[in-house]
């Protein structure tokens, strides 16, 4: 028996990075999954991968800022599945700049997707998890908000808040079966590094004690096993995924 089997996941973020690489391991651990995203295009061909696979994967375009929004897609997906047995809060963005240069709209930004909307989500989907008396949250947090970073002021601020969360619905929703966790990656090797210089990502793997970027699928496997039955009795903890960034 697969971990996940029957269990229904949605996944924010899921069309791309460490979202699509989760989407893959769920669907191989026997879940159906949901992938919630903007990017309707980028959404439609990860489909298209998935279905050449063999797997069946819904998508429903979804803004994460506007509660109304996901307060509607989360109905859809219980209407057709029955159930929301998990949520992975992985849709995330960056835009960096140092406190003397930041603006409103670069903080309002980041604000309003890394953490409003890790709120939104959580807050529309908990309704159906505590129906059915189950449900595993997973948040993204990052290694950053632990350590700081110079420049990610916002993303900071928001990684932080979304640990600061975590502890605190694991506290609210235990009693109703519902564990909720954070993870905290690395420098992981996504899309959004293919922008760095070679001289930085090197520099980013010097920092690190297993001297590589973590792969994608290194974080999926740990989304897996927080979203599993394995990790049962695992609520309100923060695990770092980073090879040894944060000792």
């Amino acid at each position: 028996m697969k971990r996940l089997d029957g269990r229904v996941a949605i996944v924010t973020g899921g069309a791309s990075g460490i979202g699509k690489a989760t989407c893959s391991k769920f669907l191989q651990e026997g879940a159906k999954v949901v992938i919630w995203d903007v990017a309707e295009a980028k959404a439609l061909e990860t489909i298209k991968e998935f279905e050449t696979a063999g797997f069946a994967v819904d998508f429903i375009k979804v803004d994460t800022t506007s509660f109304e929004n996901v307060q509607l897609a989360a109905q859809k997906v219980s209407d057709k599945h029955g159930r929301i047995d998990i949520l992975i809060n992985n849709a995330g963005v960056t835009r960096d700049a140092t406190l003397k240069n930041m603006t409103d709209e670069q903080w309002d930004l980041v604000i309003n997707v890394n953490l409003k909307g890790v709120f939104n989500c959580a807050k529309a989907v908990m309704p159906f998890m505590v129906a059915n008396n189950y449900g595993r949250i997973v948040n993204a947090a990052s290694v950053v908000a632990l350590y700081g970073n110079f420049g990610q002021t916002n993303y900071v601020a928001t990684k932080a808040g979304v640990i600061g969360m975590t502890k605190t619905w694991a506290r609210e929703l235990g009693r109703k079966n519902i564990t909720v966790n954070a993870v905290a990656p690395g420098f992981i090797a996504t899309e959004m590094m293919l922008t760095i210089p070679e001289n930085v990502l090197q520099g980013f793997k010097d920092k690190t004690p297993l001297g590589r970027l973590g792969n994608p699928s290194e974080i999926a496997n740990v989304y897996a096993f927080l979203s599993s039955e394995e990790a049962s009795f695992i609520t309100g903890t923060v695990i770092s995924v980073d090879g040894g960034l944060v000792l």
